[in-house]
């Protein structure tokens, strides 16, 4: 006997029925992980928000993933030299509550509060910054004020001898 046989993924690797004492615990173990993530414990749900950050000399850019949002569903705001960006994603349960006759046996898609906050090296003119949606994709353009842009110096890189 090999290590391997000890292996759950092996204890039932060339058995036909799915009645299986081992069968049927992998597939309990398995539904317990799957839930874990959606809310087993039965905490706050949050919605995960990817974000990119780039840099050009004169601006900031954050865009941010928000799909199946608009922008009624997303609050910009800065402080100091954080900006913030929070909002709510609803369920399709919630948003198709009131059809009579709906029943929902599974629901994968994520819903709930986000929020993501991110500083940064100077402080912000709230007036100047810019935050549009389109297509699922939050886009805050916030410019560098003057006297940072006004000290930013390339340097040249050379190839050493």
């Amino acid at each position: 006997m090999s290590y391997q046989d000890y292996l759950p993924s092996n204890w039932v690797k060339n058995r036909q029925s799915d009645e299986h004492p081992l069968v049927s615990l992998r597939k309990e173990v398995d539904s317990l992980f799957d839930d874990f993530g959606s809310g087993f414990f039965g905490g706050n749900k949050e919605v995960s928000v990817r974000s990119n950050v780039s840099e050009t000399d004169k601006e900031f850019c954050v865009t941010a993933e928000l799909p199946g949002m608009t922008e009624e569903d997303v609050d910009v705001s800065v402080t100091g030299d954080r900006i913030i960006i929070k909002g709510e994603k609803k369920s399709e349960k919630e948003e198709r509550s009131e059809e009579k006759g709906r029943e929902f046996h599974r629901i994968e898609r994520s819903s709930g509060m986000f929020q993501r906050v991110m500083t940064l090296p100077f402080a912000i003119d709230a007036d100047q910054v810019e935050a549009v949606v389109k297509d699922g994709v939050l886009t805050v353009t916030i410019p560098k004020p003057p006297e940072v842009v006004e000290n930013t110096k390339k340097i040249k890189v050379a190839h050493a001898k």
